[in-house]
């Protein structure tokens, strides 16, 4: 939690109940990850039924004797209907029926019947029990699967109801900064309570609308559910409004205070203020969050994410990675620039920056001192270890960029993305080497065999990992890849947590499997915490994107009589910087996708260089002030107090050094990607 970083107590978990989320948000994250292999468990069992039972789709356990007479006697029957004709006076065009046509036809049903009875008499070979139990399990879960396409809407409302709630309950929302005194504790959960209170507002008024709407009963359901969820946070911000933590000593509001104001609430308050007073378009805000539930699983995908950067802090990989390094006994700046290029990989498997920083941050930071960095070097490094991996592979940005448009594709993106990387990480290294000095590695004798040494206890995990991948594989079907990776991580993070629980790192007295429930719950209570945060920053982020959308600001920006392509990338890499400082990149990414991107492309810009300039323009945008969203959460897991340590000494460069260099590394790395493509296809 934010505030517990700045108390002297060891942290405690302030709220019983926060076991009893992590667990119910443990279990509801499992079940929609069940929920999410469904289908490939589905596709699996129907390929276990055919290599079982050979015509397995045409098996029935429950199949009757057909009805159908196989003793006729075509000959008699045509001679039959013959006889029976009787011409009709009144019909001009009546005339005896057809001999040949009338057998055709015998013979057809009677084929038919034929086959009919050679399936009966296959099932009645095949129909064993067994058939009997696995036929009505695998169509049962292909029953649940089509009457619950819609459920995944309703657990994501209530992952956020609980998660949200969490981070409303422990004033864990993303601001600027922490409140100081009861004033602005006081000043930011009123504020908090107004916000909520207009977006029930707005979503009651979207109701009214949608009841003169026919067909809409399901979407109605939707926005009441939405309503209970921010009639909840609206109770909550009542409670911390009047119980104020003694902790917090009095105070008044400065002109300072404002920056207490969560992120999520600032953004609510500007697209209010727009819907309101300028649009007249009071359901805006309800309609625009409600986009969330339209993409529910991409959603769920970031929290169960989020479940995997906790888990791997419940356990010693980080530390037995870093013992691979520690031998060499780097100097600070190339230490620093090792971290750089590890981190990134790790960063690509968490989905996103802000999950990797908040999960293995404090860890990087740490190392970081003991190696002799100072702390702006510190803080910089571990605010940008959660970055560069963000166009690597298989990373759920790229995921959600490919899923909105289909002009480009996760390979294209993801071929281009590791150049990117390496480009950017080497600028890193040449500008911390140079403006640090004292770089050069001096290990100690035998420090290769001794890393080569610290590569054993790393050879369980990996071998766990590769176990549960390759099992996944076996089981459903489902190989490991950028679409999968969000319902496979989990499980192998949990494997690895089980692992862990050994008796070297657990409690004494404790088994494994207490030790295992302990730390997973604990993952799962952590990750409630910061999915609540994240989502609620993303929803609104939408929210505020709505104006772009519905005003003439992209009109105005990419005015019909443009038509220089090199002039539209000044105004894209200016812009897609913009929205990067002030928004969370999923729902940046959302925003772009409906506004910029289509503008864009028909003045020439390709359409994959359009979305790697988008992304690094991102990386950049969440490292730069004002809002610096990968500095505020290295400040949540390194502390406030150490942040306000920093040096304050020596040159401008090392006294800011911590939001200067990732500018430095990010601002030409996007200049390069943004304009020297363009001399291939621009021209």
């Amino acid at each position: 939690m934010i505030w517990r970083v700045l108390s002297a107590a060891r942290a405690k978990t302030l709220y019983p109940v926060h076991r009893v989320i992590g667990v119910v948000l443990l279990l509801l994250l499992l079940f929609t990850l069940l929920l999410g292999m469904g289908n490939s468990l589905h596709s699996r069992l129907l390929w276990v039924g055919e290599q079982t039972w050979p015509n397995y789709y045409l098996l029935d356990p429950d199949a009757t004797e057909p009805s159908c007479d196989l003793a006729v006697d075509v000959d008699a029957e045509v001679q039959q209907r013959i006889d029976a004709y009787k011409p009709d006076p009144d019909d001009l065009f009546s005339s005896p029926p057809d001999a040949d046509a009338i057998r055709q036809s015998l013979q057809r049903n009677l084929e038919l019947c034929e086959e009919k009875h050679r399936m009966f008499e296959i099932n009645q070979r095949n129909a064993t029990a067994a058939l009997g139990v696995f036929k009505t399990f695998e169509q049962g879960l292909a029953t649940f699967l089509l009457d619950n396409i819609e459920l995944t809407k309703f657990l994501f409302i209530a992952m956020f109801a609980m998660a949200a709630a969490i981070a409303a309950l422990d004033t864990d929302h993303i601001a600027l900064r922490l409140p100081r005194n009861r004033a602005e504790w006081r000043f930011s959960q009123l504020v908090q309570l107004v916000v909520n209170g207009l977006m029930v507002t707005s979503l009651l008024s979207y109701v009214g609308k949608l009841n003169a709407s026919p067909g809409s009963e399901s979407t109605i359901v939707l926005q009441f559910a939405w309503s209970a969820v921010f009639v909840l946070f609206m109770a909550i911000n009542v409670v911390r409004l009047v119980w104020v933590p003694e902790r917090m000593r009095a105070g008044s509001l400065q002109l300072s205070s404002g920056l207490v104001i969560p992120l999520y609430c600032s953004m609510g308050l500007i697209a209010m203020s727009y819907f309101f007073f300028v649009d007249g378009y009071s359901s805006g805000l309800a309609i625009y969050f409600g986009m969330m539930s339209n993409l529910s699983s991409m959603f769920i995908n970031i929290g169960l994410y989020v479940l995997v950067g906790m888990a791997l802090k419940q356990t010693r990989l980080p530390e037995l990675l870093l013992n691979v390094i520690k031998p060499y006994q780097l100097p600070a700046p190339l230490l620093a620039s090792v971290m750089i290029f590890a981190t990134a990989f790790p960063t690509a498997f968490t989905g996103a920056s802000g999950i990797f920083i908040l999960a293995v941050g404090g860890v990087v930071y740490d190392e970081l001192r003991r190696a002799g960095a100072g702390r702006q070097l510190s803080l910089a490094t571990t605010a940008m270890s959660g970055s560069l991996g963000v166009v690597l592979n298989p990373c759920l940005l790229i995921v959600v960029v490919a899923a909105l448009n289909k002009e480009v594709t996760t390979t294209e993106m993801y071929d281009w993305g590791f150049w990117v990387f390496i480009m950017s990480a080497t600028l890193f290294s040449v500008i911390v080497c140079k403006t640090e000095g004292n770089w050069k590695p001096r290990p100690a004798p035998g420090a290769f065999t001794e890393s080569l040494r610290q590569l054993r206890p790393l050879a369980p995990y990996a071998a766990v990992g590769a176990l549960v991948i390759v099992a996944i594989w076996v089981l459903l079907g489902l190989s490991f890849n950028e679409y999968s990776a969000p319902l496979i991580l989990p499980l192998v993070m949990l494997a690895l947590v089980f692992l862990d629980s050994n008796k070297d790192s657990r409690d004494d007295g404790q088994s494994r499997s207490h030790a295992f429930w302990i730390r997973s719950t604990a993952a799962a209570s952590d990750s409630a915490v910061h999915i609540g945060a994240l989502l609620a920053l993303i929803g609104f982020s939408i929210c505020l994107g709505g104006i772009l959308e519905r005003s003439d600001v992209v009109h105005a920006i990419f005015p019909e009589d443009l038509s220089s392509p090199w002039l539209a990338m000044l105004v894209i890499v200016v812009m897609l910087t913009f929205i990067g400082m002030v928004m969370d990149p999923f729902g940046a990414v959302i925003l772009v996708s409906a506004t910029i991107a289509q503008p864009a492309f028909q003045l020439g810009i390709d359409p994959l260089h359009f979305w790697i300039v988008c992304l690094v323009a991102f990386e950049l945008g969440y490292l730069s002030p004002p809002v610096a969203l990968n500095h505020l959460l290295t400040r949540q897991v390194v502390g406030e107090t150490e942040v306000l340590a920093a040096e304050r000494t020596g040159s401008v460069w090392h006294r800011y050094e911590r939001l200067l260099l990732p500018l430095a590394v990010m601002a030409p790395t996007l200049l390069l990607v943004a304009f020297v493509p363009m001399l291939f296809y621009a021209l």
